[in-house]
């Protein structure tokens, strides 16, 4: 859920301003998972530039402080999300973890680094939901660990339908800066891409695993 247009919008002209979101309809990439793609995102870019993971920064804590309040503990999903949750947590002066993917393999085995008391409230903070489950695997270990986790906040999701029914079936609340409505919007008021791009962009995001350049 996007809770503020505006700001949806100026995420996603600063993606596409330092090339965290590249749109190429005409030469798509390959994802890991080999589905073929008009468009790549990577906001660990977002790291490098001071004043736009200053703007990330203070905006993830005020949305996260008018949907919940300050939880006890700001956790990220490694490790995409590590670098800008730790900014959150620290703006906000609150204790932070990470959750891996999955426990370590030797020393004391964690999936969660960090102190987490049970009972404890978090805000779990992601860079990027595609079909959302590695973050809610992420999720699914902090309740084991007796968390009372409130909701997810990320930088940018694609919106598959894929997602939006993981996150239902584990009724967990999720809110994002902006979104690919919002970002194919922005590119084509900019003119970063044209009318037939956009249509292109809308295809691919239908079925995007049968999707054919």
């Amino acid at each position: 859920m996007i809770l503020n247009k505006e700001t949806a919008k100026k995420t996603a002209e600063l993606l596409l301003q330092i090339k965290a979101i590249k749109l190429e309809p005409q030469e798509p990439f390959t994802w890991a998972s080999g589905w073929k793609s008009p468009i790549y995102c990577d906001n660990r870019i977002i790291l490098s530039y001071p004043m736009i993971r200053n703007y990330v920064r203070e905006n993830f804590a005020k949305q996260i402080e008018e949907k919940y309040g300050k939880p006890d503990v700001i956790a990220a999903v490694a490790t995409g999300a590590i670098g800008i949750g730790m900014l959150v947590a620290e703006y906000l002066s609150l204790p932070f973890a990470y959750v891996r993917p999955e426990p370590k393999g030797h020393g004391r085995q964690n999936q969660i680094e960090g102190n987490l008391e049970e009972g404890q409230t978090v805000v779990v903070i992601e860079d990027l939901i595609s079909t959302g489950n590695s973050s809610l695997n992420a999720v699914k270990a902090l309740h084991e660990a007796g968390a009372n986790v409130k909701g997810m906040f990320a930088i940018f999701t694609y919106g598959f339908d894929t997602s939006v029914k993981n996150f239902e079936n584990l009724d967990i609340e999720l809110h994002t800066l902006s979104d690919y409505e919002n970002l194919i919007e922005t590119a084509q008021n900019t003119n970063y891409i044209n009318i037939e791009e956009a249509g292109v962009l809308r295809k691919w995001r239908e079925d995007p695993a049968n999707w054919k350049p």
